[in-house]
């Protein structure tokens, strides 16, 4: 299924066959690829998914001669990678985006790491100057050109990061989840640039990625699992697919899941392709409520009723336990540099709520939340945390405690020998004994799925995803009060961002309170109480996920968006009037067609 090349056209990258094995000192090596063939023709568009371990990441590395195969041959434009003398070259006609921004950053101010990689290819300086500038506008930072990069938000160095690859003018652009870190409206805007270029430089693009939407825009999808290619074919070919899709623990694109949901609850057959565009998919949930007999969507509505009823125990929420008052803050105050990152910010958390904040990036989010432990200061206005004081030292102490705070690359946290040794050592400066310790470490393990063996490895043996699990519960062996959690999926497969956030879920439910940062409108609707809006360093909105995202129009305007459900819910109101579209899972989404189907056939 694999796309074909122009007649009489090499393809820009081919893939022979290809094995890769990682080394390791004193244990077995780790199989990361075996005998992978593809082909990537000239200027074409192809999303790589998988989940964490597949080998996606491997493989981009192999086509950038990053790494090199074991077993097989990779060209590129001609060029065989094995061979040393084209190793510059490879690396010059492929750029590669990584997900972590911090990997790829060298210059002391934006302009100077965009200008990094056309100095070191011997571009003329009046070219420098010229694709440094043009870069720069390409992801909206030319503004910034001056500014320090450790002064920019993660996903402002993630744009700085893409504008670094834009400048040297690749002739195939090398995502590897590079989007991850950006705001709904950027990475549209980021992913629309992408088309751009494919037309008009005929670019060859690779994005290795886990927004299925990003993924709709490619010409082909590839699906690895293991080390092998699952799946190969147009985006429509590998989303018909749902089962074969999701058993790799991946997902589909939300208007294919709620169709195929309902497919599932009416126990109806869906027409080939038939959930793989947006209207399609429409016309799909039109087709089959009106062919389901009107008992067996009773019999729908009654078993989800029976449910819900037994589904989670009622969590109460009690009294704030923060408190931030009209609080404003200001990187390099009185310097050239000087950049407001809050702006009288006021709202407060309450006791067993999960909270969940968005904002653009650079919207202040990071900046706020480390308000709450004390990393930062309140230079005007108030902080006040289970009833302390945010800005006294001794106050400070206590707090931390009681806080516990998890950053947008939490494995960057670990550093003890063994995994067990890391978990327990929060616990440990909390002063407490050593069977109190290990009951706590165990705890922590069981409750985010690391095994007694894993507990026993290194923590920097583990795969990312591992080492994201191990640094979580050594925050949440500390059993703090409030959990805060910084961008805790960003990178992770579908799968392995269930888990996560169902930690967070878990917690909650358990009582205590949690506070999510994300990019994700579908997780932070579908899993908080309420929500807190940031638009350059000011609060935007706050209320319930259906206050705020009924706001369709201010969310737009400041660079975020509306969950993909609620979007699907309105479009259906021209043949569902009665509709809500205040529901933000697939379930519920479908679930709540069901219910206005039945209501409009009522008498």
């Amino acid at each position: 299924m694999d796309l074909e090349n122009r007649a009489g056209s090499p393809p820009f990258a081919s893939i022979n066959h290809v094995s890769f094995m990682y080394q390791q000192h004193g244990h077995d090596p780790i199989q990361a690829l075996s005998h992978v063939s593809l082909d990537f023709k000239k200027g074409s568009h192809t999303a790589i998914l998988g989940r964490n371990g597949s080998g996606k990441s491997t493989l981009a590395r192999l086509i950038n001669a990053l790494e090199l195969p074991s077993e097989g041959t990779i060209i590129v434009s001609g060029h065989t990678t094995q061979d040393e003398q084209n190793i510059w070259e490879v690396r010059r006609l492929c750029g590669m985006v990584f997900q972590n921004p911090d990997n790829q950053i060298v210059g002391t101010t934006v302009e100077e790491d965009v200008a990094f990689g056309p100095e070191n290819l011997g571009f003329p300086q009046p070219e420098i100057r010229l694709a440094v500038d043009k870069a720069l506008a390409r992801v909206n930072m030319l503004a910034m050109a001056e500014r320090p990069p450790h002064l920019l938000s993660g996903g402002q160095k993630q744009k700085l990061a893409i504008a670094g690859i834009l400048a040297m003018q690749p002739s195939c652009l090398i995502l590897d989840e590079a989007t991850s870190m950006l705001d709904p409206a950027t990475r549209a805007d980021f992913m629309a640039l992408v088309a751009e270029l494919i037309q008009e430089q005929d670019l060859t693009v690779i994005n290795i990625t886990h927004h299925m939407e990003e993924a709709l825009l490619a010409d082909r999808v590839v699906i690895m699992n293991e080390g092998h290619v699952v799946l190969s074919g147009s985006p429509a070919e590998v989303f018909d697919r749902v089962q074969l899709v999701k058993s790799q623990g991946l997902d589909v694109p939300v208007h294919g899941e709620i169709l195929n949901r309902i497919a599932e609850l009416t126990s109806q057959k869906l027409k080939p392709f038939e959930s793989t565009e947006w209207e399609s998919a429409k016309n799909g949930v039109v087709r089959l409520l009106h062919a389901a007999a009107p008992d067996k969507l009773m019999s729908v509505l009654r078993e989800h009723q029976r449910r819900q009823i037994t589904a989670h125990p009622f969590v109460s929420v009690g009294e704030p336990v923060i408190r931030v008052e009209n609080v404003s803050f200001t990187y390099g105050s009185g310097t050239t540099l000087e950049s407001k990152a809050l702006r009288n910010v006021s709202f407060d958390v309450r006791k067993g709520e999960l909270l969940g904040i968005i904002g653009h990036s650079g919207s202040g989010k990071s900046t706020l939340i480390q308000h709450l432990n004390g990393l930062l200061r309140a230079q005007s206005g108030k902080v006040t945390v289970l009833g302390f004081d945010a800005s006294e030292n001794q106050a400070i102490r206590r707090i931390r405690r009681h806080v516990g705070l998890l950053f947008q690359y939490p494995e960057h946290q670990l550093f003890e020998e063994t995994v067990f040794l890391d978990i327990a050592f929060g616990p440990r400066r909390l002063g407490l004994d050593a069977e109190e310790v290990e009951k706590r470490v165990l705890w922590a393990a069981r409750i985010v799925g690391l095994t007694d063996e894993e507990l026993e490895r290194s923590p920097f043996e583990l795969s990312g995803g591992q080492r994201r699990r191990a640094a979580i519960a050594g925050v949440i062996a500390m059993r703090p009060e409030v959990l805060i959690l910084d961008e805790p999926a960003a990178g992770l497969d579908p799968a392995g961002r269930e888990e996560i956030l169902g930690y967070a879920s878990r917690l909650r439910d358990e009582g205590s309170t949690v506070i999510l940062v994300s990019h994700s409108m579908e997780d932070i609707a579908r899993l908080s109480d309420r929500v807190l809006a940031l638009k350059d360093g000011a609060v935007l909105l706050f209320g319930t996920p259906a206050e705020v995202f009924a706001q369709t129009e201010t969310l737009v305007a400041a660079d975020l968006s509306v969950p993909r459900t609620a979007v699907f819910l309105r479009d259906m109101k021209a043949d569902f009037p009665d509709v809500s579209d205040q529901f933000y899972t697939v379930e519920s989404a479908a679930i709540e067609l069901i219910r206005a189907a039945v209501g409009r056939n009522d008498p």
